[in-house]
């Protein structure tokens, strides 16, 4: 997976599981980003949640799963 500066935040419906994933702003390659906005397919984020954003990641806090990973890959560099 590439995590070099090609990531940015998106957030998760709140139709899913009702999950506290649901409340977070998630860490998504850019390329996922722009081919969703186009075709409307689902993104993956870098702590394993898949959704089609639909709403904007500024509302909502970083989810801590996505954090830490993006943490410690970019540390790792």
């Amino acid at each position: 997976m590439n995590t070099s500066t090609e990531s940015d935040t998106l957030t998760r419906p709140d139709t899913t599981d009702g999950g506290d994933h649901d409340k977070f702003a998630h860490y998504v390659r850019k390329n996922e980003i722009t081919e969703s906005a186009v075709t409307g397919t689902a993104v993956t984020a870098i702590c394993g949640k898949k959704w089609i954003p639909t709403r904007l990641p500024d509302e909502f806090p970083v989810c801590p799963d996505c954090k830490r990973i993006y943490d410690q890959l970019k540390s790792s560099k």
